[in-house]
């Protein structure tokens, strides 16, 4: 049985707790108004969940997931991250987060971003092409014919192997797409991200060869 910190309790930090508890993980969940807003997620989740701060689910986690977008200004707890991998489920969306030059220019990926807002975490980009419904509904077992699969980009091998396990447990193949500087290749508008649906482990490895890089001026 592992903790998992998970800041951010929206679709998908919801989602990953349901499918953690399902497979036998306790969860730590924080969102941006406070523990005891949680309550009703909490009556759902059962005993393996807790409600805390952002800074306390960071604290808790054996390894965390940060399931917020990111801002220009860094505004994670950073230091109780620290030696931890980080699973980053978050997509750069223009139309929410405003343009963020480094990443408009192709310098910088949005999860280059976070790896340097945590300089002593380890940061893994996980679970940003699939629906959050489907993440505790689209999974099958092992070698199970049309399984999904699921890309997992980091700097840190160590990082993509704890994803390509917490992968395996919810039902899905995983396709490394490493290192953060590559993690661009699924991201929102590229074949894998419009196909994510219906991706075999062959066929997002196809798709993710098949991106061409957005720059925006």
């Amino acid at each position: 049985m592992t903790v998992i910190g998970i800041i951010g309790a929206g679709e998908v930090g919801s989602q990953i707790a349901r499918a953690a508890i399902t497979n036998g993980h306790d969860v730590v969940i924080a969102n941006s108004r406070g523990p005891e807003t949680l309550k009703d997620l909490m009556d759902e989740l059962g005993p393996s969940a807790r409600a805390a701060t952002a800074a306390d689910a960071a604290a808790a986690g054996e390894f965390a997931v940060v399931a917020v977008p990111l801002k220009v200004v860094n505004d994670m707890p950073a230091e109780e991250l620290a030696g931890k991998i980080v699973l980053d489920t978050n997509n750069y969306m223009v139309w929410r987060d405003g343009h963020i030059p480094v990443i408009d220019s192709g310098e910088k990926t949005v999860h280059e971003l976070r790896q340097e807002h945590l300089p002593r975490s380890k940061v893994v980009k996980a679970f940003t092409h699939i629906q959050a419904p489907r993440i505790t509904t689209a999974g099958k077992a092992a070698g199970a014919p049309g399984r999904l699969a699921l890309s997992a980009s980091s700097d840190f091998p160590e990082a993509v192997e704890l994803v390509t396990r917490l992968y395996d447990q919810f039902g899905f193949d995983t396709v490394d797409n490493s290192p953060l500087s590559e993690s661009w290749r699924s991201g929102p508008g590229q074949p894998a991200w419009t196909a994510h649906e219906y991706q075999t482990r062959a066929e997002l490895i196809t798709n993710l060869a098949r991106a061409r890089r957005i720059i925006l001026r």
